[in-house]
């Protein structure tokens, strides 16, 4: 089973991946105009404008949601990972795929809200990739295979957030609490983060988002600050970070250039993996958002990959870096250094993929036992809030198959079918979250690498062939913004069939649309 998960990981994320992910940025960007420079500013006042309503969050908790998946132990297990195989310039590719993606953020992100729908059991608004799969191009002679796509990729997210990728969070929270605290065992980790996790997801969007909008917020903020401090104290070594940084991105310094190609692939791997751009899993909480266009949204979830790679991962690689917490590998040899003679350090069980004891060993340096603690605390808000978001996004997509899979039943049978298998899927990830705590890193990092990978193949091929109504929308919101007024989106206006939704929308409306 090992080699069969190892062999899926190699084939899915082959350089092909990493091409299509950087390629499709950099498109993206030229057609937006660089979108993601010219409307900073703006994107940052949209965050806080908008409020929610019985159907919709706010396009801050909408924010808060997506930060609450893209915030998690790729911030800071992803990134050690990734320096210490690819290098310290992987977090140069770390951020330049965090800049171009942004631009792929607001392209998935606004699709997501031009075709989003209310969902017929809770009233709540779903949207995603497998919704603008199926609803983009139904009036055309591609709508069979496009609604076929939109099955497969509803069911592969339901497999990859359901089951492969919750379990690399709750590893990584129990990794590091057993790390800081012996005493602990993973396997009682798992079973408690699986208990209050089962009392919020049970809550729906709502809680969810409310959850999201408080802790989110907090913990990076808290992490930023103390990671700077670490830096700071450490700020005769920020120049050579930079230099690092630089010169082992390109393959230009002496002890990283054989591993070009690794920074690139790392960096990119869990570039992706942190901040999602492109995975298809931005769209499900920005179709979440009362706004009155999808362009506002979309703009808002773009930030959101900025806050997540150049702001929390960057705190962690300084903090890395700085500190000299780092490895490389380059086959069996070892370049760099790392405070091996920390009692942290001799504690920590090796594994094929590092984990957040590198960040603890950088914190150690500044308060020597309490790094360890500080970390597993930051590790267990940002794990668990990615984890909840996991679950919805399953559960959307659930929500999908169970639209498109049973129109030949009544309306009370298939409510009754959504419960059913509802409470399946909140068994499924529960059980996945317990397993997740207690198997190795390498084991959990590997099933989630596959799920990640699987789903940014079918979404950026389908946003490259759907991309037209995000900039029609983009170009629309723009004219509005110069006349002086608040845009609002008419589709049958811009020519963009399919956007049910937003064809009868009204703010009093109380209709329900069906899936």
């Amino acid at each position: 089973m090992g080699t069969l998960i190892d062999t899926a990981n190699e084939w899915i994320w082959s350089r092909g991946l990493i091409f299509l992910c950087l390629g499709a940025g950099v498109y993206f960007s030229i057609r937006s105009r660089f979108l993601q420079v010219r409307h900073f500013g703006h994107m940052i006042k949209l965050m806080f404008k908008g409020e929610s309503s019985e159907s919709g969050v706010s396009s801050f908790q909408a924010l808060a949601m997506s930060l609450a998946g893209r915030v998690g132990a790729g911030n800071i297990v992803g990134v050690a990972t990734a320096i210490a195989f690819g290098g310290p310039g992987a977090l140069f590719w770390m951020w330049a795929t965090a800049f171009l993606g942004a631009s792929t953020s607001f392209v998935e992100c606004t699709l997501g809200q031009i075709y989003k729908t209310k969902d017929p059991l809770t009233g709540e608004y779903r949207g995603g990739p497998a919704y603008y799969f199926n609803r983009a191009l139904k009036h055309t002679k591609a709508s069979g295979f496009f609604r076929i796509y939109a099955l497969i990729f509803a069911a592969v997210t339901v497999l990859a957030c359901g089951v492969l990728m919750p379990g690399i969070q709750a590893n990584s929270m129990a990794e590091s609490m057993h790390t800081a605290w012996p005493a602990i065992d993973k396997w009682v980790v798992g079973a408690a983060t699986a208990l209050v996790l089962g009392f919020i997801i049970i809550g729906g969007v709502k809680r969810i988002a409310n959850f999201a909008a408080v802790v989110v917020p907090f913990m990076a903020i808290v992490y930023i600050v103390l990671a700077i401090i670490v830096v700071l104290i450490n700020a005769d070594q920020i120049p050579e970070t930079f230099r690092l940084i630089f010169s082992s991105a390109f393959g230009f310094d002496a002890g990283f250039g054989a591993i070009l190609g690794s920074a690139i692939m790392w960096g990119v791997k869990r570039g992706i993996y942190s901040n999602e751009a492109g995975q298809g899993t931005g769209p499900h909480a920005a179709a979440a958002a009362e706004v009155s266009h999808p362009a506002k949204q979309g703009l808002v979830q773009a930030f959101a990959v900025y806050i997540d790679t150049l702001f929390v991962c960057s705190a962690t690689g300084f903090l890395i870096l700085s500190t000299g917490a780092y490895r490389v590998y380059n086959g069996e040899s070892v370049a760099g250094g790392i405070l091996r003679d920390t009692e942290l350090f001799s504690s920590v069980t090796p594994d094929p993929e590092p984990g957040a004891a590198y960040v603890q060993i950088g914190f150690d340096t500044l308060w020597s036992g309490a790094g360890a603690s500080f970390v597993a605390i930051s590790l267990g808000f940002f794990c668990f809030t990615t984890i909840i978001a996991y679950y919805y996004m399953a559960e959307t997509n659930l929500r999908f198959l169970l639209g498109k899979a049973s129109t030949t039943y009544i309306k009370a049978l298939r409510s009754t079918l959504g419960r059913d298998l509802t409470l399946v899927l909140q068994a499924t990830i529960l059980i996945a979250v317990v397993y997740g705590a207690v198997t190795t890193p390498g084991k959990a990092w590997a099933l989630g690498d596959i799920g990640v990978g699987a789903m940014a193949w079918l979404n950026i091929i389908g946003i490259l062939i759907l991309q037209q109504p995000a900039y029609k929308a983009l170009r629309d919101y723009e004219a509005q913004k110069k006349m002086g007024v608040d845009p609002v989106f008419d589709p049958k206006k811009l020519g963009i069939q399919g956007a049910k939704f937003w064809e009868s929308y009204s703010p009093r409306s109380t209709e329900t649309e069906v899936v």
